[in-house]
């Protein structure tokens, strides 16, 4: 019986995640987003430099392996249009196609059946024979490529160059120097959408996406710190307008709030509400106070102009992946444990999140595919409603284990200092961050250091030491003249650097991190004469923080939703260091969800492990290893 049971329920869940989710408005087009959107994205694992080959065979194993489980969108993401020639990088200026009308290209070196000018044209067609739909990533406003060479603005309703006033408009009378994109500021800026040059310039832009057969833009540098409203608003007006439906998603998310979401939520199908998620423990915490928030407020499936809208926690770093930033492909596995990438894909699922696969295809192991393909998380992430935080859970832990970090480290618990300094960044505005100096060693070394009671203090100062940068090109010269890199060591060829993208976590400040030396912006560093030592690409300032390593972010979250049969769908979340035993009242659970369960009897199973748990009629209880996350459905 027991069986049977838990046999028809795969089947039937099975079944509803190959009914087609696609809907249309009253006039016959086609909703966008009418469920959280599903595929994958190659830069997590790519970053900037995948071929079309390469892309085109990450698609085809999409459409063999995954399709089934509704992921249905491909999307290759930023610098598409970048030339990969030494001196290139993330932001690099000059080295990029543009056509006569300053509008990107796709690079011809790395996407060969873009020549002459057919742009995204044969891929979009080869992936829309595969079943997928087709996306890209793109800027904000215009490059700084296209302004620097002052390009005519092309007048769709011409085909000619934009007159207005009895003259030719072009780049430098668009743009808006001032409003650089905050992550890449060599790269692009704002245009002012105030004048209609501006406007036609964007809309020069869209239409031509349209017409190589773009199914999803992903549109960066506009929302979060760097929120434009007027530029978002009249992008998504241009792309209702179009032939052809175009899901719009914004990026990136650092900073947001559920304000600033309100104000979008009607404009776009979805857009983040996180910075750069990448495989670190940090990361993962970070997202639940913001989806908390973003869900109390009723933002979750919101009514966008053409379907919904969905808060988006960010692709998932799972599988096979390269480092954010950097100039090369795929070479590692993902730094997340198996339950930290569980309870990752468990909180995205539930909070009906965009499910967006950032690892290589190509090295797509069983358990990421398991993970990424649990069909009854998918069944909640497409189909639950009343979608929130349920904060009514309480934890005991019968063991004390030692802590993660001390696992990490290798060292014994009793061994541990309880303070360590870390390094990281936060906002120049912060007198703590003034308290750097330059510390001469010998004649042949200098070294940067922190040290904030002053020269001569007690202890030893956090040193950095100066290194000389290789230059290869004058542009590069100009670029970072005065500008210092700086490694932990004066023998080792690693520099420290920050995240692309400003990724910050709940807390505004992240930890300092060294790669592998590069001539790239954001291992460039600038000591102001005021003592702050400002990082070149972030724009913020280093800083030494002491930490308690007792008091790791942690605690026990868990989260609730309903089912379209009146299943009742619950998440327990242990963020903490230690196995926990998490507790729920099954009539608080109903009492959240708007359901009468006192008296009720409960048939519940553990959905991760495929558990039939019995019955229940008052308190669930389940013992949650450290990191990890349980999933339940319950039939009352």
């Amino acid at each position: 019986m027991d069986v049977f049971f838990v046999g028809c329920l795969s089947f039937f869940i099975l079944h509803f995640l190959n009914i087609s989710v696609s809907a249309h408005a009253p006039n016959g087009t086609e909703l966008r987003a009418s469920s959280p959107p599903r595929g994958w994205n190659s830069y997590d694992s790519f970053c900037w430099t995948i071929s079309e080959e390469e892309f085109l065979e990450s698609a085809e194993i999409v459409s063999q392996r995954l399709k089934t489980y509704g992921y249905e969108y491909v999307v290759v993401d930023y610098l598409w249009y970048r030339k990969k020639v030494p001196g290139a990088y993330v932001d690099s200026l000059g080295y990029d196609v543009i056509d006569d009308w300053g509008r990107m290209m796709p690079d011809p070196g790395r996407w060969p059946s873009s020549a002459g000018g057919r742009g995204f044209t044969e891929v979009a067609s080869k992936v829309h024979n595969m079943g997928l739909k087709f996306g890209i990533h793109v800027m904000a406003g215009i490059s700084t490529q296209a302004v620097n060479a002052n390009t005519l603005i092309l007048d769709r309703n011409t085909g000619s160059a934009y007159v207005k006033g009895g003259r030719q408009w072009r780049a430098h009378d668009i743009a808006l120097k001032d409003r650089a994109c905050a992550w890449m500021t060599h790269g692009f800026m704002s245009v002012n959408t105030n004048l209609e040059a501006g406007k036609a310039f964007l809309r020069s832009l869209y239409e031509q996406y349209a017409e190589w057969g773009i199914d999803f833009v992903k549109h960066d540098c506009v929302f979060g710190d760097d929120l434009n409203l007027d530029e978002i608003t009249y992008v998504s007006d241009v792309l209702q307008k179009l032939h052809r439906p175009i899901l719009y998603s914004l990026s990136p998310g650092t900073s947001v709030t559920p304000a600033m979401a309100q104000k979008v939520s009607g404009l776009a199908n979805m857009y983040r509400i996180t910075g750069d998620d990448w495989d670190n423990w940090a990361d993962v915490i970070a997202h639940f106070d913001v989806s908390r928030d973003m869900a109390a407020m009723g933002m979750i499936g919101a009514n966008s102009w053409s379907g919904n809208s969905w808060p988006d926690l960010d692709m998932l770093p799972l599988g096979w992946l390269t480092n954010q930033g950097s100039n090369e492909g795929p070479h590692r596995s993902s730094r997340l444990s198996f339950s930290e990438q569980r309870t990752q894909m468990t909180l995205w699922g539930i909070a009906k999140s965009p499910l967006m696969f950032g690892g290589d295809l190509r090295k797509l192991d069983n358990t990421t595919f398991n993970l990424i393909t649990k069909s009854e998380l998918l069944a909640i992430n497409t189909y639950s409603t009343n979608n929130k935080e349920f904060p009514h859970v309480t934890g005991s832990t019968a063991v004390k284990e030692k802590s993660l970090s001390g696992r990490l480290r290798g060292l014994p618990e009793d061994a541990r200092e309880p303070d360590i300094e870390v390094l990281g960044m936060t906002s120049c505005e912060d007198p703590k961050t003034k308290s750097w100096s330059v510390n001469v060693m010998d004649q042949s070394v200098e070294r940067i250091c922190w040290e904030p009671e002053g020269k001569g203090s007690k202890g030893q100062p956090l040193c950095l030491y100066k290194r000389k940068h290789l230059l290869t090109s004058d542009e590069q010269t100009i670029l970072h003249r005065g500008k210092l890199q700086l490694s932990a060591s004066s023998s080792m060829d690693i520099c420290l650097d920050v995240a692309q993208k400003r990724k910050l976590t709940a807390r505004e400040f992240t930890r300092g991190r060294f790669s592998r030396c590069r001539v790239e912006t954001n291992q460039m560093w600038e000591l102001n004469s005021n003592g702050s030592l400002v990082n070149s690409y972030a724009g913020q300032c280093a800083t030494v923080r002491k930490i308690n390593t007792n008091a790791i972010p942690g605690g026990i979250r868990s989260w609730v939703a309903t089912g379209r049969k009146g299943e009742i769908y619950l998440a327990f979340f242990n963020l903490d260091s230690q196995k926990t035993t998490i507790s729920a009242q099954v009539a608080d659970i109903g009492e959240v969800l708007g359901k009468d369960l006192r008296d009720a009897t409960c048939r519940y199973f553990e959905l991760w492990n495929d558990l039939d748990l019995g019955t229940v009629t008052q308190t669930i209880s389940y013992t949650v290893e450290f990191h990890d996350a349980a999933l339940f459905v319950l039939y009352c």
